[in-house]
C-alpha cells in the first residue's frame, strides 16, 4: 500500500490545524501529527527541560519520535501540521519521506496578512505552546520579519509530488477533495 505524507506550510493562524483536522476526517487511515500539541505537552509537564535559547530540541525530539513511530509501526497516511516555512528543513523532511516510499503533498496556506492579523487579534487559542513569545501577534510579527530571510520561502512545485496553495478558506474543501482523489488513485 502506498502511503501519503501531507505537510502543511503557513504562518500562525493560517488554518493549518483546522485544515489538518478536516482532512483527517475525510482521508481514511490518516493521523494528524501537530507540533503544537508537543509544545503544549512540554510546557505543561517539562518546562524546566526547555532550552532557554536556540532550537527547541526537546520539542523536535518528541515530534521526531512520534513521526518515526507512525512511519515504522503503522500504515497511516501522515498529516504533519506545523509551519514548515524553512525551505532547507522542508526539503530534508521531504527527502526522508521519499526514501521511505511516501507520496508527498505540500499544502501551502498562503492567507493574506490582513486576515492573519485579524485572526490573531481575535484568537482564543491557548498560548501554552509558546517558549519565547507571549502572544500570537508577536509570533506573526516575527514570522513576517523572517519572510525576508533567504531560506524562508513559499514552497515550489519541484519540492514534492503535489503542491496545493490555499489563499482563502473557501478553497479548503476543494484541496481535501483533491487529496482524497490522489489516495483513491494510488
Amino acid at each position: 500500500m502506498k502511503r501519503i505524507v501531507i505537510i502543511t506550510v503557513g504562518k500562525t493562524h493560517s488554518g493549518k490545524t483546522t485544515f489538518a483536522k478536516a482532512l483527517e476526517q475525510e482521508l481514511n487511515n490518516s493521523v494528524v501529527i501537530d507540533q503544537d500539541n508537543h509544545a503544549e505537552f512540554i510546557n505543561s509537564y517539562y518546562k524546566n527541560l526547555i532550552p532557554k535559547q536556540g532550537t527547541n530540541t526537546i520539542k523536535y525530539a518528541i515530534t521526531q519520535t512520534v513521526v518515526d513511530y507512525a512511519v515504522e509501526q503503522t500504515n497511516y497516511h501522515l498529516i504533519l501540521c506545523n509551519s514548515n516555512r524553512n525551505r532547507k528543513g522542508r526539503l530534508e523532511l521531504l527527502r526522508h519521506f521519499n526514501e521511505k516510499g511516501f507520496i508527498s503533498i505540500l499544502v501551502n496556506l498562503d492567507i493574506p496578512e490582513h486576515i492573519l492579523r485579524e485572526r490573531v487579534t481575535e484568537s482564543r487559542r491557548s498560548t501554552n505552546i509558546f517558549r519565547s513569545a507571549s502572544t500570537f501577534e508577536e509570533v506573526l510579527i516575527r514570522q513576517q520579519a523572517e519572510s525576508h530571510k533567504i531560506d524562508v520561502t513559499e514552497p515550489t512545485e519541484d519540492e514534492a509530488d503535489y503542491l496545493f496553495v490555499i489563499k482563502n478558506s473557501d478553497e479548503v474543501q476543494f484541496v481535501i477533495h483533491e487529496i482524497t482523489n490522489i489516495n483513491q488513485n494510488l
